[in-house]
């Protein structure tokens, strides 16, 4: 298993990190009875989220929408659908836990901005993402989309578009992507080598995570397993493609 998340765990995870809980089970129902943004939240709290201990694939988005806060089922909208034609993937592999893990920077809807949605509060993943990854041992494949989860879990000081576009300089289980928008569109559709090289790549990586799913289940405390490692930081490229939303 590659070691991309032991770095993040390390930094982390320090003073503030949340209480520990004897099972993902107990952590889970902890964060989804999260109350600490309630008063800065104009939809009151209601974190989505979703994860196993076999997970093998984790998704790291941005923060929930208006339509995903309403149904409370994450990427229950038009950039879902895209995100999982990306992967190549139906609803029902999609929102398979044991699977998929679904966890954002954000757990809560942030609300309306001037320009689109509030950025994720930072709050969740102070309290609550070190010791979520904890719970995690089996992932093979991180997909960070967006702006935020880069920055948090590569820090590299690149540019949206340049790491995506140097997705090839990372780890085979790390992938920057942009986030999968309809906003995003015109950016698509001038960058080509996005679909035409990128995305058979992601549904390559995918198909392989996902097949090691019906091994022999994991032994052992969760929390006690190698976690994976992030890539060293890479140099910016020269003459990137267009840039886009984040």
């Amino acid at each position: 298993m590659m070691l991309i998340l032991e770095n993040v765990i390390q930094k982390r995870v320090h003073k503030e990190r949340a209480p520990s809980y004897p099972s993902l089970s107990s952590l889970l129902e902890a964060v989804r009875g999260c109350r600490a943004c309630e008063s800065s939240l104009p939809m009151g709290p209601r974190p989505v989220l979703a994860c196993d201990e076999r997970s093998r694939v984790l998704i790291v988005g941005q923060a929930p929408g208006l339509r995903v806060h309403e149904t409370g089922i994450p990427w229950n909208d038009r950039s879902g659908e895209r995100l999982r034609e990306w992967m190549g993937i139906d609803r029902e592999t999609f929102y398979d836990a044991s699977r998929i893990a679904i966890i954002p920077m954000g757990y809560c809807y942030p609300g309306k901005g001037e320009r689109g949605d509030l950025p994720p509060r930072t709050e969740c993943a102070s309290m609550w993402l070190g010791e979520l990854l904890k719970w995690l041992p089996r992932i093979e494949l991180c997909l960070l989309l967006g702006l935020y989860s880069q920055r948090y879990f590569l820090g590299d000081g690149l540019s949206l578009t340049d790491r995506v576009f140097s997705w090839r300089s990372y780890p085979s289980g790390v992938i920057p992507l942009p986030h999968p928008s309809p906003r995003n569109a015109l950016w698509f559709k001038k960058n080509e080598w996005f679909s035409k090289e990128l995305l058979p790549d992601l549904r390559l990586r995918v198909g392989k995570a996902l097949s090691a799913c019906d091994e022999k289940p994991l032994i052992g405390d969760p929390a006690e397993e190698s976690l994976p490692k992030l890539p060293k930081r890479i140099g910016r490229k020269k003459n990137p493609p267009h840039d886009l939303a984040g």
